[in-house]
């Protein structure tokens, strides 16, 4: 029998990843009842940290991006005052890209980075400085014009060495899975400059602090938050949001939902296919979920000679053809696989290392998890930390299975949907015209990538219900 919950909710988030929580905080703040349930037993998602043997380690995400004096990022937390609760630092450098040519740093000053590649690429000087300036000072119009572009395109319109497109691709690489080739420009021309040329970015204590911070920030304007409860169906009446189900007979009633989980579940599973347009159920059902992760945790004996500097982040790369290293990966073949990603962090006491890597099926990754770890370790010590092993005092990986776990992601994708120049804003995959009161936030909305994009999406969400709601709320925005 059903039964209703006699809470009434304006508004319920699904998921209390960082654009669920950012969304939830500007809705709780302008007066509405705000719901955010979270099947996970901590706020996060894939910016969660844990800890074993008495090591503290992040999750997946590592840093973030966009937080100089006009970055959306900074706007959005100094409007939301999360410096009352944490400490954010900035590393610096915050990337060096290694390759057997050469090293690259990239600094917080734009100008000593244009400078470090024009040392390097002389001849491409001029193209070099152009091309910086056009990522930092390029306005919105500029972005819409590449959105049938690949990021080669941009690259090719720019530059004529390929060494040197390789090296300003293969971060992006270690991030999306994608080479430039398949990359969309838009995707790739964002994510350069919001998370390359100003990245950097951690919370003191790791990145679970950011999360637990919003979450304080939105249980002060009177939001609530469910752990551990796993939303079943979305109730729709007379194609308007009526409510969630926990369970079979448990309603809880709201004018309002917002999405920030998987958009395969939240389209097929919670709304229902019977529900969808036909165009539209045909595209989800075709559409390409990003590359997830091989991520590798090691805690260290302390400082050693040859380890990296604290909270850069390291992308080593061997081959400059990344199209070829991308169908290596595509295939699992990580033995035959030349790079990687690293960040050392906690007093030069823990290690992450990330590549990319596609989902397979749990047997695939039962049988080759402890063989792709201790090959990675021997390859970062190959490449980039002699005597590495030495230090080793405890190791572990999370598997794209891992992740698919912890989030419930569609094939632990890392990025919601593959960022391809046919999957940028994908109608009704934020605001689905079909359903009144759905709205999607995060990555799988095809707008947003990284915690930047989906900061982003989550205050534009917001903003868009509230001036729906005009006169109800205070738009404090």
């Amino acid at each position: 029998m059903l039964k209703n919950n006699k809470t009434k909710y304006d508004a319920i988030i699904i998921g209390a990843g960082i654009s669920g929580l950012v969304c939830g905080c500007y809705l709780a703040r302008s007066g509405m009842k705000v719901l955010i349930i979270e099947q996970h037993d901590k706020p996060g998602g894939y910016c969660t940290s844990f800890k074993r043997k008495g090591f503290t380690f992040d999750a997946a995400a590592h840093c973030f991006g966009g937080y100089r004096k006009d970055g959306i990022t900074r706007k959005v937390f100094d409007n939301l005052e999360i410096d009352k609760k944490i400490k954010i630092k900035q590393y610096n450098p915050s990337n060096i890209i290694i390759t057997p040519d050469s090293k690259v740093s990239i600094w917080a000053d734009l100008n000593e980075t244009i400078e470090n590649f024009q040392t390097i690429f002389p001849e491409e000087s001029d193209n070099i400085k152009g091309f910086f300036n056009c990522l930092i000072n390029a306005d919105h119009s500029f972005f819409s014009q590449l959105r049938s572009w690949t990021f080669k395109n941009l690259l090719d319109n720019f530059f004529h060495n390929d060494k040197l497109k390789a090296i300003l691709s293969a971060p992006l690489l270690g991030f999306l899975g994608l080479p430039p080739s398949l990359m969309s420009a838009f995707v790739g021309a964002r994510l350069f400059t919001e998370y390359i040329l100003d990245g950097g970015y951690h919370p003191e204590g790791g990145m679970q602090a950011l999360p637990d911070a919003l979450t304080k920030i939105f249980k002060e304007f009177g939001g609530e938050l469910r752990l551990s409860c796993l939303v079943k169906k979305i109730k729709i009446k007379n194609d308007k949001i009526a409510g969630v189900f926990l369970d079979d007979s448990d309603l809880i009633s709201s004018k309002y939902i917002i999405s920030n989980c998987d958009a395969r579940q939240t389209f097929f599973k919670l709304v229902g296919k019977e529900r969808l347009k036909e165009k539209f159920y045909h595209k989800i059902k075709t559409m390409t979920p990003s590359m997830s992760n091989f991520i590798l945790y090691l805690g260290l004996d302390g400082y050693f000679e040859s380890l990296p500097e604290h909270g850069t982040t390291y992308c080593f790369l061997k081959d400059y053809n990344l199209y070829k290293s991308y169908q290596t990966i595509q295939k699992g073949d990580f033995e035959n696989f030349e790079g990687h990603m690293l960040r050392v962090l906690r007093d030069t006491s823990t290690l992450l290392s990330i590549i990319p890597a596609p989902h397979k099926n749990k047997r695939f990754w039962d049988n080759n998890k402890h063989k792709i770890t201790e090959s990675l370790v021997d390859k970062i010590e190959t490449y980039t930390i002699p005597n590495l092993s030495k230090h080793i005092i405890y190791k572990d990986a999370a598997t794209p299975h891992t992740l698919n776990r912890y989030t419930l992601n569609y094939k632990g994708a890392s990025y919601g949907w593959a960022g391809i120049p046919s999957q940028l804003a994908v109608p009704d995959m934020r605001k689905p015209s079909f359903v009144e009161g759905l709205y999607l936030t995060g990555h799988w909305t095809t707008l947003g990538v990284g915690i930047s994009g989906v900061v982003y999406v989550a205050h534009d969400t917001a903003k868009m219900i509230l001036r729906k709601e005009r006169g109800k709320f205070t738009e404090s925005l």
